[in-house]
């Protein structure tokens, strides 16, 4: 199959390249500039290095011509902050760029598109009460755009929106996403305080290996939650402390402390004129829960396989302190 993709020099996107050459199959990828010196990228991937944003409907049609997939790996993420309505520049970087590239795609006659999205949008599914939607902007603009991409799909389109949860592994020379955490866990000094709560992740190479499976399976337009390991807080934090060198006790804070704390960082926001793309006071409710998804769909129907989690976890917190020690030069996600 031949596959073009958006953002292959990232983190998930080198990584699914990688594994889609090895099976046989031909990459293109159109990706920014800030390539990280260090990135371990597919030699017999093409590269096209162009803001796709900036580039005429009609060059990116001539660029897809002849594609059987095409994957979307790029946009942001909640950690970008701005003036609010921050709603609109997940609207101007995940929703708007991708309706356009889908027409296009659609006119080029490809059959697939693959959407990076957020587990964010499966969760605003499952917890009703804590109405998701409307609280957090960020997870507003993920359930926009999963239904704006899934209304493209007919019988001659298949879309599929991967919601991804938090990922494990490094890309070296890329500032890894985890070093808000280490960083926010060097500045806690005899004990690590943490609410209740958990998560689900993957690893960097279970997501490769998951685009593999997906690229041969259409089936329409479908939300595939995506979730193989889930952990408390506090086993994941012990897998932090011992990568960190850190010996020292975890301590699980009450809810109302929780909150507390995140009323500050609220009035910080408001005082410099930002708003986060997840409510801090909403965001309470979200990480005191046990954010799990169950993997036997992922392994029922693409046989998605165990990975070293632990591993995985480790190459994100050795390259984090990396960059926190200022050893090696990284690019960051930037905005413009």
């Amino acid at each position: 199959m031949k596959i073009f993709m958006i953002g292959g020099t990232g983190l998930l996107g080198s990584v699914s390249a990688s594994k889609l050459i090895a099976q046989g199959h031909e990459v293109t990828s159109l990706a920014l500039p800030n390539i990280p010196k260090d990135a371990q990228l597919p030699k017999e991937m093409t590269l096209i290095l162009k803001n796709f944003m900036t580039i005429s409907d009609f060059e990116l049609e001539s660029l897809f011509v002849g594609s059987d997939v095409f994957i979307f790996a790029a946009g942001i993420d909640e950690r970008v902050e701005g003036a609010p309505p921050i709603y609109d520049m997940f609207y101007k970087y995940n929703i708007a760029p991708l309706e356009r590239l889908l027409k296009i795609v659609k006119t080029a006659n490809v059959k697939h598109a693959i959407i990076f999205g957020s587990y964010f949008s499966y969760f605003n599914r499952e917890w009703k009460d804590l109405d998701l939607y409307k609280k957090h902007p960020y997870i507003r603009s993920r359930v926009d755009q999963a239904n704006m991409a899934l209304s493209f799909a007919d019988k001659n389109f298949d879309v599929s929106v991967l919601e991804l949860p938090y990922i494990f592994g490094a890309q070296e020379g890329r500032k890894p996403v985890w070093v808000f955490l280490v960083e926010q866990i060097q500045k806690m000094k005899l004990f690590t305080f943490y609410p209740n709560g958990g998560t689900t992740m993957v690893t960097v190479n279970q997501v490769g290996d998951l685009i593999t499976s997906l690229v041969h399976k259409g089936n329409g337009g479908r939300n595939i939650p995506v979730g193989f390991y889930n952990l408390s807080w506090k086993d994941m934090l012990m897998i932090f402390h011992k990568y960190m060198s850190l010996r020292r006790s975890i301590i699980t804070i009450p809810r109302w402390l929780y909150r507390l704390g995140m009323k500050k960082y609220s009035k910080d926001y408001k005082k410099r004129g930002l708003e986060s793309g997840l409510d801090f006071d909403g965001l309470v409710d979200i990480m005191t829960r046990n954010a799990f998804i169950d993997n036997k769909n992922l392994i029922r129907e693409f046989g998605l396989k165990d990975d070293d989690i632990e591993t995985a976890i480790a190459e994100s917190i050795r390259v984090s302190l990396e960059y926190i020690k200022g050893k090696k030069d990284m690019v960051s996600m930037t905005v413009k």
